[in-house]
């Protein structure tokens, strides 16, 4: 056997990954992965996100701030300290390292997507996505990561900061910036976080 067939064997069986996963995580695995690696568009990424943030989330699924059938229901299969029970397990997932950009590192930037995470458009009062999510956009304590993020999940996201079905962060910043972008920005974003990987 090769060294590289040999390097694609797992560590554990499937039996033994899932034996790790804490029970009030187990619902969420058909959808977000034993991993919180995300199944497309079953269910967007959620390693690499702060537990902070997730265990926000589900509050919001709870309440309504977030309005998703099948999230709603899920969320509240899921109460009390096994929130966070459930919120530092994913959190806890490793990510792929990616190489940083930060602002700053290139001055004229011709991407729709890679100006609007950089620079924003002041002249339209958006700020760069990367002051808030991080350079690269990956993320920090109740900013998600982008960075890697599912496009389709990333782009309904957006498209609900816009419509109001998503709400709940401080002062309706994402509402208020979604707001401003035109459908092709909001494509342009899209592909290019999801890229970031």
């Amino acid at each position: 056997m090769s060294f590289s067939a040999m390097a694609t064997i797992p560590d554990e069986s499937p039996k033994e990954l899932l034996q790790k996963v804490p029970a009030a995580a187990q619902v969420c695995l058909s959808c977000h992965g034993v991993n919180g690696e995300g199944l497309g568009v079953a269910g967007p990424r959620l390693a690499g996100l702060s537990s902070e943030y997730i265990a926000t989330q589900v509050s919001h699924f709870q309440t309504g701030s977030r309005q998703n059938p099948t999230m709603m229901a899920m969320a509240m299969t899921v109460q009390g300290d096994n929130i966070k029970v459930v919120s530092d397990f994913f959190a806890s997932k490793p990510v792929t390292a990616i190489k940083l950009q930060y602002r700053g590192d290139k001055v004229v930037i011709d991407d729709i997507g890679e100006k609007l995470a950089y620079q924003g458009d002041w002249q339209r009062d958006i700020p760069a996505c990367t002051s808030c999510h991080g350079p690269s956009g990956i993320g920090a304590g109740q900013f998600p990561r982008l960075a890697g993020q599912e496009p389709t999940y990333f782009k309904n996201q957006l498209l609900a900061w816009q419509t109001g079905t998503r709400t709940g962060d401080a002062d309706n910043m994402m509402g208020n910036i979604a707001k401003k972008l035109t459908a092709a920005e909001i494509d342009a974003l899209t592909q290019y976080f999801s890229a970031q990987k």
